[in-house]
C-alpha cells in the first residue's frame, strides 16, 4: 500500500508542477501584452490625412537621362595615391555635350564572357 500511495503522490505533484507552469506561461503573456501596450501609447499617433505629403505645385517629379563625363586621371611615372590627385578624388562628374547615346559595339553583349563573337 505504501508504494502505491508514493505513486498517487508523484502524480499529484507532476500534475501540480504543470498547472504551476502553465499559470506562469499565462502570466508571462499577458506580462508581455501590458508592456506592449504600455509602449504603443508611448508612440506618437499616425499622421492625418492633411499632414500626408502632397505632389510638389508644378507636378510629379520625372527622371532626367543625361550622360555624364568622368574626369580622368592624370597620367604620371607613378601610381597616385587618393590624396594625390585633383580635389582628392573627389571632383564630380559633368555633362556631356554629346547627347547621343553611347551603343555597345554590333555582336557584342557589353559584358564581358557575354558569349558574342567579340571583336574582330
Amino acid at each position: 500500500m505504501d508504494i502505491a500511495r508514493t505513486d498517487i503522490a508523484a502524480e499529484g505533484a507532476l500534475g501540480i508542477g504543470l498547472v504551476v507552469v502553465g499559470l506562469v506561461v499565462v502570466a508571462l503573456l499577458i506580462g508581455a501584452f501590458v508592456l506592449g501596450a504600455r509602449i504603443k501609447r508611448r508612440e506618437p499617433p499616425p499622421p492625418r490625412p492633411e499632414e500626408q505629403p502632397r505632389l510638389p505645385e508644378e507636378g510629379p517629379v520625372h527622371e532626367v537621362r543625361e550622360h555624364r563625363e568622368p574626369d580622368e586621371v592624370p597620367r604620371s611615372e607613378h601610381r597616385l595615391t587618393p590624396h594625390e590627385m585633383p580635389a582628392h578624388g573627389n571632383v564630380p562628374s559633368r555633362t556631356s555635350t554629346s547627347k547621343a547615346r553611347r551603343r555597345w559595339s554590333e555582336g557584342s553583349s557589353g559584358s564581358f564572357g557575354g558569349g558574342g563573337p567579340g571583336r574582330t
